[in-house]
């Protein structure tokens, strides 16, 4: 059987994962219940939603449905679990999937450093001009014009003596 997730949504109450999406055989949208055992607020997200798209009983529905989605969803239920609101929690993850440019990156730890460095690959990949796309130009040459005046350093300034 062929199937084709059309929308994926969480419910808090009792914890599950809803899943819309057609039966390409039957051509009819259905609705597929996954609930959520042995989930609670210190659980990690990403474990979570990679074992649920492993699961055999539900690996066929959630083919389509990326890993990232899923594991969005396990934020959203562990903010309820945890008693924050919903626009707090999705504050909060979309936080996390953004990149601050005043951030100063040297100062977090492993872990969200290696999440900051995965989504910065992401971003550079999805706007990456490939050879095989319309507007790609090999060997673009671009003169910078000096509109301002330049300022001058007084670093190097000391130097000129010593040498």
């Amino acid at each position: 059987m062929s199937y084709k997730a059309k929308k994926c949504g969480v419910r808090f109450q009792p914890p599950s994962i809803i899943l819309v999406y057609e039966d390409t055989e039957a051509e009819k949208l259905r609705q597929r219940i996954m609930p959520i055992r042995n989930f609670s607020k210190y659980s990690d997200c990403s474990r979570a939603a990679e074992q649920l798209k492993n699961n055999p009983r539900h690996k066929d529905y959630l083919d389509l449905v990326s890993l990232k989605q899923l594991e969005k969803l396990y934020k959203l239920l562990k903010g309820h679990l945890k008693g924050e609101s919903l626009k707090a929690t999705l504050e909060q993850i979309k936080k996390e999937e953004t990149i601050d440019p005043e951030e100063d990156l040297n100062k977090l730890d492993d872990k969200d450093l290696a999440k900051k460095k995965h989504l910065m690959d992401e971003l550079f990949e999805k706007n990456r001009k490939k050879k095989d796309d319309p507007d790609f130009e090999y060997d673009i040459e671009v003169d910078f014009t000096k509109d301002e005046q330049v300022e001058s350093c007084g670093w190097d300034d000391a130097s000129d003596g010593g040498f």
